[in-house]
């Protein structure tokens, strides 16, 4: 797709606050993304009432669209605040922590909490996990030609959901039973708004407390009963004294099982469609597969940015882009335009295995303290999960459209068929 077929969308046509947006075909949203760059790259939305929703809507928000300025806010956490919440509606802090854990903090809190569960990503830990990741993306493979004689199956439950999930578990020493309870928690968690997951905020917040009282007793027999797993290096890491408590790790464990999970396995799936979709790209990576796998997966996770926008706060008058922003404002980083933007990348919706990583897409954030954690194992994950389709299923493609998940939070695929044969 050329930046130049997308639909010419009416600026006073987009309103990024309606469900019925959310609805519209990716290319329709494209097109007004592009729209906002280009003439009013710090829209202000109206907030609406959420059916269901316990809570009344904000002030509004200002959506951020261009690159630069998302880069720029990231990287000024002094000026936009976390602790005011990183999802667009208003929450009591204590929720938004629940929830979000260190995403919805600000320093000193986040920095003493980002300190401690960091000892679980040591270059030690990351190294292992690697390991674990090649194993187990050999065992599904194995697994997938077993199951599936026929050599087509669902890709987003088969393969892209498996891996992450499983890398995931491993780490936090999650038995293999509790595997597909651990994914049914995600799939609500980020299915907020999609009918098939999330039928009340009731569910959703039942499904929460569960997968928090979960945590909690997974962190306490750890720091009894020490193994060789993530939690245990978390639960017993003393930093400055201090120790993460079972309530902190309930909440950090939501986010990382969720983010984890749920981001990776999106980017895998958008990544097969797009190989598919584009065979010349796919035959000039797996042709030369190790020199262009680290410009492959990040215009993969450039392309497909799983996470579609996070917010931030304006802390006091300030200034970006030329565009002044009062105190209280809410700023709202869309990394899907961001990751289109005209201005930064040439072609942006051309997908170019090849494409220079700098300058960075902003898939993973967009530097500064809130730049995820997982960046490495994610990136780690989709380099393998790809070598062993090209070694072993070099013929796997998707053979039919994708059923998108109805959310304006995450880019994902809940089904999509493929096959290999």
């Amino acid at each position: 797709m050329s930046v130049y077929e997308l639909p010419k969308v009416p600026l006073d046509e987009i309103d990024l606050s309606d469900e019925e947006f959310w609805l519209k075909d990716r290319a329709y949203r494209d097109g007004a993304f592009k729209t906002l760059r280009d003439e009013a790259p710090f829209a202000f939305f109206e907030e609406r009432v959420i059916e269901g929703a316990p809570f009344p809507p904000g002030p509004g928000y200002r959506a951020i669209t261009r690159h630069d300025d998302i880069w720029h806010i990231s990287r000024n956490p002094q000026l936009f605040s976390s602790g005011k919440g990183s999802n667009i509606g208003d929450l009591p802090q204590e929720m938004n922590e629940f929830f979000g854990s260190m995403i919805n903090m600000d320093d000193p809190k986040h920095f003493r909490l980002r300190n401690i569960v960091s000892r679980g990503f040591t270059p030690k830990e990351i190294t292992r996990v690697e390991e674990q990741v090649r194993v187990r993306a050999t065992k599904l493979v194995d697994d997938l030609l077993v199951r599936f004689p026929k050599a087509e199956c669902d890709f987003v439950e088969e393969v892209a959901s498996p891996l992450p999930l499983a890398i995931i578990c491993d780490m936090m020493g999650i038995p293999e039973e509790d595997h597909k309870k651990i994914f049914h928690w995600t799939n609500v968690i980020l299915g907020v708004g999609d009918p098939e997951f999330v039928g009340s905020y009731e569910e959703l917040m039942t499904v929460a407390l569960e997968m928090f009282m979960y945590a909690q007793a997974l962190g306490e027999d750890r720091v009894k009963n020490p193994q060789d797993d993530v939690t245990s290096a978390m639960m017993n890491a003393v930093v400055d004294g201090e120790r993460l408590t079972a309530q902190e790790f309930g909440s950090f464990f939501i986010l990382l099982v969720v983010a984890g999970n749920e981001t990776t396995r999106n980017a895998i799936s958008h990544g097969m469609r797009l190989l598919t979709n584009n065979p010349d790209q796919k035959k000039i990576w797996f042709d030369n597969f190790d020199p262009h796998t680290k410009t492959a997966v990040e215009e993969i996770v450039r392309y497909a940015t799983p996470v579609i926008h996070f917010r931030r706060t304006a802390t006091e008058d300030t200034e970006v882009g030329g565009q002044k922003l009062k105190a209280g404002d809410k700023v709202v980083m869309f990394y899907s335009s961001g990751n289109r933007d005209e201005r930064v990348f040439p072609d942006p919706f051309k997908f170019d295995v090849t494409r220079a990583v700098t300058p960075a897409q902003v898939g993973f954030g967009a530097g500064g303290p809130h730049f995820c954690l997982g960046a490495n194992l994610a990136r780690r994950e989709i380099a393998v999960m790809f070598d062993e389709i090209r070694r072993r299923m070099p013929n796997m493609r998707i053979t039919g459209d994708p059923a998108y998940l109805q959310s304006a939070f995450i880019n994902g695929i809940k089904r999509m068929p493929c096959a290999w044969g």
